[in-house]
């Protein structure tokens, strides 16, 4: 895989878990779909996918640094 499809990967996992983590949008989307039940699970999942994606963003781009110096 290439830095920019691992950045661009990194970059959009991260925003999404973070919209999710730090606003009601995915409370409400499970609400609405009768989901309701799955609310009390998603700090177990969504700030683990979170530092996940954070470190895939910097591992990218340590990555396209790299290539760019040699």
């Amino acid at each position: 895989m290439s830095a920019d499809s691992l950045l661009k990967t990194g970059v959009i996992g991260t925003v999404v878990a973070a919209l999710c983590c730090f606003t009601p949008l995915l409370v409400v989307v499970l609400g609405a779909l009768g989901l309701s039940a799955l609310v009390g699970v998603l700090d177990y999942i969504l700030l683990p996918a979170l530092a996940f994606f954070v470190g895939l963003t910097v591992y990218a781009l340590w990555k396209r640094r790299r290539a760019a110096s040699n």
